[in-house]
């Protein structure tokens, strides 16, 4: 059988950052590199450090075909089943949301706003691969933390991720038409947010590849968080609700979203301590002359 050329990794380097430029990719050398370090199984700094190490035929194959594949626009994440999520990695397929950078804030907002519990009940709604829910436990072993989801497949990633970790679980469950029990001092989720008219709008390897589920609601984006106010009385405790809306108002500047559990807190938890605080952003929010 007739070998391969030979290829260091300086030289695919050299000649991906062309070809990927020539095919309108803005990040030429991110690309390669995210490709090769997956092929080789190495660390970035491993790719510096041996430039002229020479692919095997195996490896040359297996890149080519993570070419081929990215040139689709297919997500390297997908191609590579893997990304990086609050210095952790995880293992992602086409059944599950890719994790955001921007998403991480969410686990910095929990930590502070369960800074002074002890052991506190964390519900993650929508878990997908998990990713925020499994940062949460592996960096807080006293949170207490249920991850649900609708999809089987996504939670059979969630578990792959969980690996040893035994204070977070995952079952399946239709929040939309079901109501978990107990009371949580948080919910994390991070739900199918895009309106279904917008949904033409994004890029092709996001809507091409990412699950359609995990994305749009079929509506106008909003479906979840009324959902979530329907039930915030019977799983949130008034704390918890208030941290949810400044995380939008503040981090996420999405006022529309705040809105909804500021006055979820008016119309749901009577008496609350937070109702003079989130009465006043309400109306802030919605324009009102204070």
């Amino acid at each position: 059988m007739k070998s391969l050329k030979k290829f260091r990794i300086i030289d695919l380097i050299n000649w991906a950052e062309v070809y990927f430029k020539a095919k309108k990719f803005e990040n030429p050398r991110i690309e390669i590199e995210w490709l090769i370090r997956s092929v080789l199984k190495i660390n970035r700094i491993d790719i510096y450090l041996k430039f002229d190490h020479i692919l095997s035929d195996q490896e040359l194959k297996t890149l080519k075909s993570f070419i081929q594949r990215r040139l689709k626009r297919e997500p390297l994440q997908y191609i590579t089943n893997s990304c990086e999520f609050y210095g952790l990695e995880y293992f992602i397929n086409e059944n599950v949301l890719i994790p955001r950078p921007e998403t991480e804030m969410i686990i910095d907002i929990a930590e502070k706003a369960l800074i002074n519990k002890k052991t506190p009940k964390v519900l993650d709604i929508g878990t997908g691969s998990g990713c925020i829910g499994i940062t949460l436990a592996s960096r807080n072993k006293d949170y207490d933390i249920l991850g649900i989801d609708i999809s089987d497949k996504a939670l059979d990633v969630a578990n792959r991720n969980k690996d040893n970790l035994s204070n977070i679980s995952f079952i399946k469950m239709d929040i939309l038409n079901q109501t978990p029990k107990g009371k949580y001092d948080i919910i994390i989720s991070n739900p199918p947010y895009i309106p279904l008219n917008d949904f033409p709008k994004i890029t092709k390897d996001v809507r091409g590849y990412e699950p359609m589920v995990a994305l749009t609601d079929q509506a106008d984006g909003l479906t979840f968080y009324k959902r979530y106010m329907n039930i915030v009385d019977d799983i949130l405790k008034d704390d918890a609700l208030f941290h949810l809306a400044q995380l939008y108002e503040i981090k996420k500047k999405d006022s529309k979203k705040a809105i909804y559990y500021y006055e979820s807190i008016l119309l749901e938890c009577n008496g609350s301590i937070y109702s003079s605080e989130s009465r006043k952003k309400y109306r802030q929010l919605r324009g009102d002359e204070l």
